[in-house]
């Protein structure tokens, strides 16, 4: 990845935007297709990678990847590997992410309520 140039009008309107915006600090978080997807499956509970991909089966496996490097590098997941044969890897919420939660569940209600018509 290339160095980012922190004096470009580009990089200032951005740290403005993060800074006046609490929004845009969430979407810088969670704003992607998958991601908060990824935390909805994790929301039950720490699961394996294989239980991931089976549970979203239109994600790539380079798109799950790196999502689950993403979320961890803002921790908001923690992976745990086991050094066994073959390797044992699983991810959980940490608290920052299970502090999202309430978040991802009012959008799962706002999508049920709008698939079922409530907002025609």
């Amino acid at each position: 990845m290339g160095i980012v140039k922190t004096s470009s009008t580009i990089q200032e309107n951005k740290q403005f935007a993060l800074d006046s915006c609490p929004v845009t600090h969430l979407m810088e978080k969670i704003g992607s297709y998958w991601k908060p997807i990824i935390l909805w499956q994790l929301s039950t509970g720490h699961k394996r990678y294989s239980e991931l991909k089976r549970a979203i089966p239109a994600i790539t496996e380079k798109m799950l990847i790196q999502h689950l490097k993403q979320l961890e590098g803002d921790n908001l997941l923690i992976r745990e590997s086991k050094p066994v044969v073959p390797p044992y890897v699983t991810y959980r919420l940490t608290k920052a992410g299970e502090g999202l939660l309430p978040v991802i569940h009012a959008m799962a209600e706002w999508s049920f309520r709008d698939k079922a018509g409530a907002f025609k």
